[in-house]
């Protein structure tokens, strides 16, 4: 339980402690000779009440003298503002500018603080807890020569650790136009890296805020850098550290404050080996290695740091394009450092994006690293509503699903950049089903690594992104399932719900021996509509059938399709509150028939053959009694048809009235009408036969919904040759029979003698 909180303020006149029983006594170092040495706690904490004490020393001196604190042990350790000392026991150290007061920081014990050197003057505050005995102050002041700036404080580092600092008035601004300097121990077999944490520059009208490193052995004592710069790293031995500032500028002066760390530690083996990073040919590469978000802890941990050219040393380090870069590594533990890497690819002219094709892969200069790659991100940027971008993976994806979640070293996130908000596609990796993703508009593709086994697996990653014409969907997928195992797909945006008025389709391919099942994880859902209508479209590729299904309602049964297939969901305007989300699986089975459905098709096929077996013996015995009960066929010639060319008499005189050899059992055609299937050369020609093929194209190009808008090229329908007019069907046994005319009008209108006449011989009359 904490006391009453008194305050006991002990004035030092000079040097000289006073208590308050003896207030008077006392003498001023700017009017005589200053006693140094061990400053007494008077009066002694044990004859004070038991209350919260603060004893304050005051010291004056001129401004060209300097006055040195000296904490021998314990030494001090400094805070930042509202911290506390966990054993309630804190130093407020503090100095003047002329007439101004200046606080130089608030200090605990248990540090590396051992000496603060001031010029003009100190005032020094110690806070003592009503619970605590002490009865020492734990300083001395020594006289030092004037030290020409505003303070010096030293900071020793007997082994690894770290130190935190502040500049004078933190996080009030600094004094103008003033010098600060730290001064650091260092043992020779370690390392000391700087840091820093919180900066802020102030608006100078002449010189220019700076901090300056002594360094040993550096060529270019004092080493300049500007607060913004990368800070010394891997620096063997003692060194100084000083900040300056400037002259503001009187209306708007700014605020110049500055927060560090120094970590020290022993030096590791990384630290002696040089990595080169070629990103010279690089245009659009960015390399980020920074540290893993870890734990806070109050053990020492020591720190890992990247160092450029071996001396710029950080604890993050940007690589940029167009350059070579030397890295080196500050660090006992790399496994606490990760590879962060963004690319951005574009094509703008639609004009010959179609031409192009990006393979995304990992470069191997990356990889050869020590440190683990984290991210590597590519922006994917296309023309607005002209074109989309297509991803082909090496191989085929699996969507990472609560069901089914990926354990692979790797895996892709893809986010489609909107115009209102970024739509989440989902986590993918390697053995899936899913051979190709279509975005409608710019997105980005990240792959994540999980494991240090990811180097063993680099041949698994790689994606081909092509550029393809616009569609109206968010997103297509173009999944094949195989026997092996279900397939588990979601909607977009799955922990936000799929957003407003969005739209995407799956086509999901059946091979022809197998049948797809499609299962829905959930009846309903729960989905309220205030704008639109929400609706899933299932539509066979083949014979285009739809089915359409509002989601505000109970899902569909699951269903099983024999043919490729579209699934497509899209979304209305919810009221606040509600979302879609959907998660479907498809498995495949093979293709076969029930026992009863064999029997049956196996009778029925039986029946059918002994039905057309006895058809064609009743035809075969009918056509036979036929031919049997009937005569030849007779053609009876009519000899008084001209048949020879006109003009040319007499060509044929000898004629045969009465023998029958002008009457003909079988005429054969094509004796008779061959002249008529001959073509201008002689040849006969062939009559045209076509044989009735189905239509093979693409029938499943385009998804449901939103309505397909892609063309179709109309099927050519296959007709039947019409007959020669004039040339009605004929039967080969209907006999061809030509008429005889009468002896009166058979010379009138022939202006020849019939090619018949001539030939018969000459008899009697009929």
């Amino acid at each position: 339980m904490a006391g009453p909180n008194c305050g006991v303020t002990l004035a030092l006149l000079g040097v000289l402690l006073l208590g308050a029983a003896r207030p008077s006594r006392g003498a001023d170092c700017m009017s005589g000779p200053c006693p140094f040495g061990e400053v007494p706690l008077q009066p002694p904490a044990s004859v004070l009440p038991t209350l919260n004490r603060t004893f304050t020393w005051d010291v004056q001196a001129h401004k060209s003298i300097g006055l040195e604190l000296q904490f021998p042990r314990p030494r001090l350790r400094q805070i930042g503002p509202g911290d506390s000392c966990p054993d309630g026991v804190t130093h407020s150290i503090g100095g003047r500018i002329d007439a101004t007061a200046v606080r130089i920081g608030t200090f605990c014990s248990n540090g590396t603080v051992s000496r603060i050197k001031m010029q003009g003057g100190v005032k020094m505050a110690l806070h003592l807890p009503w619970f605590h005995d002490r009865n020492t102050s734990g300083f001395s002041i020594a006289n030092r020569s004037s030290i020409k700036r505003l303070c010096i404080i030293e900071s020793v580092f007997e082994g690894e650790g770290s130190a935190t600092l502040m500049s004078a008035n933190y996080p009030d601004g600094f004094p103008e136009d003033e010098l600060m300097t730290w001064q650091f121990v260092i043992p020779a077999h370690l390392r000391a890296s700087v840091s820093f944490l919180h900066f802020n520059v102030s608006n100078c009208e002449r010189k220019e805020e700076r901090v300056e490193y002594y360094i040993p052995g550096s060529a270019t004592n004092p080493e300049v850098f500007r607060l913004a710069d990368q800070q010394p790293g891997n620096m063997a031995g003692n060194f100084n550290l000083s900040l300056q500032g400037c002259d503001q500028d009187a209306q708007n002066p700014g605020v110049l404050r500055l927060q560090f760390q120094v970590l020290v530690q022993h030096p590791q083996n990384e630290s002696h080996k040089t990595y080169v990073v070629d990103l010279s040919q690089e245009r659009a590469l960015w390399l980020t290695i920074e540290p893993r978000p870890v734990r806070l802890s109050r053990k020492f941990v020591p720190g890992c740091f990247v160092c450029l050219e071996s001396r710029a040393c950080s604890t993050n380090v940007t690589l940029t394009p167009g350059s070579t870069h030397k890295l080196s590594f500050l660090c006992d533990d790399l496994t606490r450092l990760w590879l962060n890497a963004e690319k951005t690819l574009s094509c703008m002219d639609p004009r010959y994006c179609h031409r192009k094709s990006y393979f995304l892969q990992v470069p191997g200069h990356i990889l050869q690293l020590p440190v683990q790659l984290h991210d590597f991100s590519w922006k994917l940027q296309v023309p607005q509503d002209r074109l989309s971008l297509a991803l082909v993976p090496t191989q085929k994806l699996q969507q990472s699903t609560p069901e089914r979640a990926c354990n692979t070293s790797f895996s892709y996130r893809l986010v489609s950049a909107g115009p209102d908000q970024d739509l989440y596609f989902g986590s993918f990796c390697s053995g899936g089903a899913i051979e190709r993703i279509q975005v409608k508009q710019n997105m980005s593709v990240t792959l994540r690594t999980f494991a240090p086994s990811f180097q063993q697996e680099v041949s698994k990653q790689g994606l081909t992104v092509s550029f393809v014409p616009h569609f109206k969907e968010e997103g297509i997928f173009t999944v094949t399932p195989d026997m092996k195992s279900k397939v588990y797909l979601r909607t977009p945006n799955w922990e936000q719900g799929l957003p407003s008025l969005n739209s995407v389709s799956w086509n999901i391919s059946v091979p022809s021996d197998q049948v797809a099942c499609l299962t829905f994880t959930q009846e309903r859902t729960d989905l309220v509509c205030q704008t639109g209508r929400a609706f899933m479209i299932i539509k066979e590729q083949r014979t285009k059938a739809e089915e359409a299904y509002n989601l505000e309602e109970v899902l569909p049964k699951p269903s099983f399709h024999h043919h490729s297939f579209w699934v497509n969901i899209s979304n209305c305007s919810p009221v606040r509150g509600k979302r879609l989300d959907l998660l479907f699986q498809v498995s495949l089975t093979p293709r076969t028939m029930d026992l009863p459905v064999i029997l049956l098709a196996a009778v029925g096929s039986g029946a059918f053959l002994l039905f057309a077996l006895g058809l064609i013996i009743c035809l075969v015995k009918k056509n036979r009694k036929k031919k049997a009960n009937k005569g030849p066929a007779v053609g009876i010639y009519n000899s008084n048809v001209q048949t020879q060319l006109p003009m040319q008499p007499k060509q044929l005189q000898k004629v045969q009235k009465d023998s029958e050899n002008h009457v003909y059992a079988v005429i054969d055609d094509t004796m008779v009408y061959g002249h008529l299937l001959q073509d201008s050369t002689g040849s006969f020609i062939h009559p045209e036969v076509d044989t009735y093929r189905p239509f093979q194209g693409p029938t499943g190009d385009c998804p449901p919904s939103p309505p397909p808008t892609c063309s179709r090229a109309p099927t050519a329908k296959l007709t039947t040759e019409e007959p020669t007019p004039g040339f009605g069907p004929e039967s080969e046994s209907e006999p061809y029979t030509f008429s005889h005319p009468n002896q009166q009008n058979g010379s009138s209108g022939d202006t020849g003698v019939p090619l018949l006449n001539a030939h018969e011989p000459a008899g009697p009359g009929e």
